[in-house]
Order: structure tokens, then sequence, then C-alpha cells
């Protein structure tokens, strides 16, 4: 006997199914295309399609009408119109097409913010999605609405979620050090002390140029970075001194760091330098390329640095971003003296 459900597993919608322990039955389901084992959710599970649903006895999904897929189009080139970036037009994209998709061919002008609420129950409740992808949907409904149908919902109406209150994750100076000394291959070991060096972001990184490196002005230009703007990092005299190495070693052109036959270095190559480079440390964290930038500027904030200053160089639009490193900042905190010291 078996039941099944649809969930959401990374992200993604996946049909989970749900039998008594049998070999026999884990060996023919791990035949079936795309077919995993979840360890936090311990259960099996594989991609919700229209041919895994009549298997499992799960209703069809719900599709999108010709109206929603033409409206979908041309949000979707509303956003590259208003150079929103990549990332931000995929994000919103997605999220709209889930939304649409749930409205199961209502007309887009019978559309209400009773629509949102209904939405919002069962899909992003019912499937304890996270609040910050809640936030997300919100936001691109109420753009689409306001842009592409041009009409307002009164989505404010719907109870957005409280933020979630999250330190960042902080290396030591030690652990950073150590990252960095055991990457004996110098593109990789100047890809990481660029990062942690002037806290930038991976895409950051990856844009850089050799033009944007300005030794005679002790800089680094950040060019069109979040938000479309540019900003300068300061470039610290070991980095420079380890760019100058690299640039005789490897002789880059249009990129700072190249890849395969010149192209931009792969954001997926630099996580694996990364990786590798914490494994081959001893490292045992789940450390993550923002890990670093977090970390520098922790360690500005500890060394004295103006908060005011940081946040110009991460580029932040609020100081209220760069306020949650005070957090975890132990400049100040060390030096309380716990009562159990006194025993």
């Amino acid at each position: 006997m078996w039941k099944s459900n649809t969930i959401i597993h990374n992200g993604e919608k996946r049909i989970a199914v749900y039998f008594e322990k049998n070999w026999d039955q884990i060996v023919r389901f791990k035949k079936l295309p795309d077919a995993r084992w979840s360890k936090t959710l311990k259960v099996w599970h594989l991609p919700d399609t229209a041919e895994n649903r009549e298997r499992f006895k799960l209703p069809p999904t719900r599709q999108l009408s010709e109206e929603a897929l033409l409206k979908l189009e041309g949000f979707g080139q509303w956003l590259r119109a208003k150079r929103y970036s990549p990332a931000t037009q995929k994000t919103y994209s997605e999220a709209l097409k889930v939304f649409l998709t749930h409205l199961n061919g209502k007309p887009l002008q019978e559309v209400g913010n009773r629509d949102v609420v209904i939405f919002h129950d069962e899909h992003i409740v019912k499937n304890g999605l996270s609040a910050s992808y809640q936030n997300q949907v919100i936001n691109a409904i109420k753009l689409f609405f306001s842009s592409v149908e041009n009409r307002r919902l009164e989505i404010e109406r719907l109870e957005r979620p409280q933020r979630e209150r999250r330190l960042p994750n902080v290396l030591s100076k030690d652990e950073v050090k150590l990252i960095l000394e055991v990457s004996h291959n110098l593109k990789h070991r100047s890809l990481l002390a660029v990062t942690y060096g002037c806290g930038l972001r991976r895409s950051e990184v990856l844009n850089l140029t050799p033009n944007d490196i300005s030794s005679a002005r002790g800089v680094v230009l950040i060019r069109q970075a979040k938000g479309k703007k540019d900003r300068i990092v300061p470039l610290p005299n070991k980095l420079l001194e380890m760019l100058r190495e690299y640039y005789v070693a490897y002789k880059p052109k249009k990129w700072l760091f190249e890849g395969v036959n010149g192209a931009q270095y792969d954001e997926r190559s630099l996580a694996s330098v990364l990786k590798k480079a914490v494994a081959k440390a001893g490292i045992t964290k789940p450390v993550s390329l923002h890990w670093l930038r977090h970390s520098y500027a922790t360690h500005l904030l500890e060394n004295g640095t103006d908060l005011r200053h940081i946040q110009e160089i991460l580029g932040h639009n609020s100081s209220r971003t760069t306020e949650i490193y005070t957090h975890v900042s132990t400049r100040s905190i060390t030096k309380i003296k716990s009562p159990l010291d006194e025993f």
C-alpha cells in the first residue's frame, strides 16, 4: 500500500510517495526517472509530471490559459525593458506563473484581492513555503497588475509575514587565512582573496575586468552591481601583489578571471573552488561564497571601521542592512564578564 501527495522540495514541485520499507518496492521506485530519497523529509519523491500524477492517482495539474501565457510573456518583456536584473526577472516571472496557474483559467479582468488570499492559503500556507517566497510572490503579483494590467489590487490588506531575523554566518580570521593558504592554485587563491579581501558578491567578482583594478588609486571599481550602481572598494596591498603575480601568469584579456577559451569564469566553478578549499582546510561548516563577504564586513567592524563606511563598501542602500553585522561582531560582547568566571 502507498499514498502520495505533492510537496515543494528545494523550491521545486515534486510528488512524494509514502510506502512501507520494502526492498523490492524501493528498487522499482528507483527505476522511475529522477526518483530521489529526501533525508530531511524521509520520503521518496519524483518530478511533478502528468505521467507521474496519473501513475500515483493524483488530480491533473492546473494549466495556464492562453491569455495568461500572453500576459506572462508581456510581463517578462516589461521587466527586461525596465532593466531588472536577470535574477529578479526569473524570480518574478516564475512567481507570477505559479499564481496564474493557480487561477486555472479564470479571466484576468475578474481576478481580485480575494484570489490572492485564496492562493496564499491554498498554495503558500498549505505547502509551508517560506516568508521570503511569500513576499516575492506578492511583490510579483502587485507589480504585474500595476504594470501590465494597469490596475491595482488591494494586496496591502493581505497580511505580510514578519521578516525572519537571521544572523549572517561568519568565519574567524584564522579560518579565512587557512582557506587561502590551502589554495595552492594561483587563480583559485586570487578568486577567493578578491571575494574576501574586497567583500564582493559572487557576480561582482566574476564581472571584474583588468581595468577595474586601479593600483594607482588603491581601489577596485565595481560596475553596475546590485541596484545598477557603480561603487569603489579599497584594494588591499597584499591583494594587489597577488593580482600582479596572477596577471603575469595568466594574462587575462576581457575578464579578470577567465575560464575556457577566454570566457567569463563560471559561477559553479567558483563555488567548487571554495568547496574544495574548505574541505582541504578541514573546516566542516557549510561555507558558501557569501560567508566570505559576511566575514569581511564583520572583521572590518571588529577592527573599528565606521558602520557608514562599511555600508558604502558593501553597496547597501540602507544602513539597517549593514547594522546586522553589529549583532555578530565580538568586539564588544567578548568584553562582558560572565558571572561564571567569578566562581
